[in-house]
């Protein structure tokens, strides 16, 4: 693949996953850089299995709840979580529209890396049975090995 064509590759892949450059999608970057810290990522994990506190959130790091509360208004701000009220309580859940908008971007990509590969599969498939065809030929010839040789440019 040219540059060129990796370019208009790349272009529409965008375009199929709805960018335009006047709406490029600040809350999936949010979302993504929320991620890709493994406490948070482990905090969604815990909220998963239902509703907790901030204390109860804690529990497993060896950090501070401040610490832990630095974390929460990050997945906050990119949607991950919500805060609920129970009387005295503000217990944090998990919100699935946001990581559903991720699992979709990252889907898109997918799908064309798998188009990709089964692409390549048809072309390395088809070189395979040019190659058979051309040593069935070769096994049939009455050639000589110089003659095949020199015909064929292969090497005995």
């Amino acid at each position: 693949m040219t540059i060129g064509a990796l370019n208009l590759y790349n272009y529409l892949v965008m375009e199929l996953n709805g960018y335009e450059p006047s709406n490029p999608r600040p809350h999936l970057d949010a979302i993504f850089a929320a991620l890709a810290d493994p406490t948070r990522r482990a905090i969604l994990a815990r909220l998963a299995a239902g509703e907790a506190s901030v204390a109860q959130l804690a529990e497993p790091f060896a950090m501070s709840q401040p610490a832990i509360s630095k974390h929460l208004k990050v997945l906050e701000r990119a949607g991950l979580i919500s805060r609920g009220r129970d009387a005295q309580r503000r217990p944090r859940r998990l919100e699935s529209k946001p990581l559903a908008e991720a699992t979709g971007w990252l889907e898109g990509y997918r799908q064309l890396w798998e188009q990709s590969f089964h692409r390549l599969d048809a072309v390395l498939d088809n070189l395979k049975t040019q190659e058979q065809r051309q040593e069935l030929r070769l096994r049939k010839s009455p050639e000589s090995p110089q003659e095949k040789e020199k015909k064929h440019g292969i090497d005995e």
